[in-house]
């Protein structure tokens, strides 16, 4: 674990109780496996879009939609936020949950590759969250740029990588590895890499 365990345990503590949606998700996430940033992080996330105020936000990766719900509760009303996954029963399950939750109105689902729907979707955005397959990182941070506002905030899940980061061998381990580097190195943006649960890199469009 990339936090002590006690630490990790200390953070759960305080975390107030989520709503019957967002609950749900963590139980399904539970019994099938299925990755998602878990509460501690998506408190972040929804801290980030209060402070900034971000209304047009794209998800790339998405999976059962847990940290989109996260990202479309904390925008409220009025917001835009694309829903992005590779697949079709993930976006069933998702769409299901958004409307249970109340906020399917601000949702747009697209199902296929992330950046291809990036590519499709017209116009710039507040907010831009990546967790697609880290193999995709680079593509992903080479897209971003020219797709967010000045100003804007780039998100990006899993950069310490189970902390393989400090030692890479696998592909997905060396392409977090030169993200991260290619990130903090960019004229683009102004990193910082927070380093809560898999960590977090905050990103501000300059």
């Amino acid at each position: 674990m990339i936090v002590h365990p006690d630490i990790e345990r200390y953070l759960d503590s305080l975390l107030p109780p989520r709503d019957a949606a967002l609950a749900e998700m963590e139980a399904l996430a539970a019994r099938r496996q299925i990755p998602i940033i878990g509460p501690a992080t998506a408190r972040l996330l929804a801290a980030l879009v209060r402070i900034s105020g971000a209304k047009r936000i794209f998800e790339l990766g998405s999976a059962i939609g847990y940290s989109t719900l996260w990202l479309a509760q904390a925008a409220g009303e009025g917001a835009e936020v694309h829903y992005s996954d590779g697949s079709a029963d993930n976006a069933r399950v998702a769409r299901g949950f958004f409307e249970r939750a109340g906020v399917a109105s601000r949702l747009h689902i697209h199902v296929g590759d992330a950046l291809e729907a990036l590519a499709a979707t017209p116009g710039v955005f507040d907010l831009i969250f990546n967790d697609v397959d880290k193999e995709g990182y680079l593509a992903v941070l080479e897209a971003v740029p020219s797709r967010l506002r000045k100003g804007g905030l780039f998100l990006t899940d899993n950069t310490l990588w189970h902390a393989r980061v400090l030692d890479p061998r696998e592909e997905a381990d060396h392409a977090v590895v030169e993200f991260n580097r290619r990130l903090y190195a960019s004229p683009d943006f102004f990193t910082a890499l927070v380093p809560i649960r898999d960590g977090v890199s905050v990103s501000l469009r300059t």
